[in-house]
């Protein structure tokens, strides 16, 4: 999760924030590239005191500037829509989990399950137990299988909300009357917070999200026993 002055991202928990993180550094390092260059074009102009009558009519030079940003943006936008599709794609899901937005908590359905659903809020400060983070721990936590394909279908009962998981890779709106769907799949078992990320009234900041990753064996032992609680 992230921590306080942290400048990068949260660490990535999936494939897919492990190709964001990857693509992030490839288009930074070109921006530092241009940066450089452009800096070192503006204070070579303004300390210089050779002037050159050919400058303002050159052919050459008016085609390395058009054909160089052209290459450049191709360079960034392969990559790009390489994970755009990636993000997309949701291939034999090994679990369908609903997330419904209310104001101001969310509730989860194991469709899978004949009857497996919970609402999650979040803890109050003064309910913290030590160890607990403020305003992002809930009551109930999503919990998956760890190396699985995992689908969330995404709604909202009353106004807009949207599911997001940074460290996942994961956020998608949640608009009532609609369901919209994502995927993810957790390299590794951990516990991974979110929040809601689109205003949705006086208690937007207090509707945390938690998703928990864990081997399947434990997760079919914890399905089981909120069955029998059911």
């Amino acid at each position: 999760m992230a921590h306080p002055s942290q400048l990068g991202f949260q660490d990535a928990a999936s494939p897919v924030m492990e190709e964001l993180l990857h693509f992030h550094d490839h288009a930074l390092m070109i921006v530092f590239l241009i940066s450089t260059l452009v800096l070192y074009i503006i204070v070579a102009m303004v300390t210089t005191k050779l002037t050159n009558k050919f400058i303002l009519d050159s052919q050459e030079i008016e085609i390395i500037w058009t054909l160089l940003p052209a290459i450049i943006l191709i360079l960034i936008a392969l990559p790009s829509l390489r994970i755009l599709y990636l993000m997309d794609e949701i291939n034999d899901p090994h679990l369908t989990i609903k997330a419904m937005g209310h104001q101001w908590y969310w509730s989860y359905e194991y469709t899978d399950y004949e009857d497996l659903g919970f609402d999650s809020y979040m803890i109050p400060t003064q309910d913290l137990t030590p160890g607990q983070f403020r305003l992002l721990e809930t009551d109930h936590r999503m919990v998956v299988p760890v190396e699985s394909p995992i689908r969330v279908l995404i709604s909202a009962e009353d106004v807009l909300h949207s599911w997001a998981v940074p460290s996942l890779g994961v956020k998608m709106d949640a608009v009532p009357g609609r369901l919209n769907q994502t995927a993810f799949i957790t390299s590794r078992p951990g516990v991974f917070y979110g929040q809601c990320s689109e205003i949705c009234g006086a208690n937007h900041s207090f509707m945390p999200i938690v998703v928990e990753a864990v081997p399947l064996e434990h997760f079919e032992n914890w399905s089981s026993l909120m069955l029998e609680d059911a």
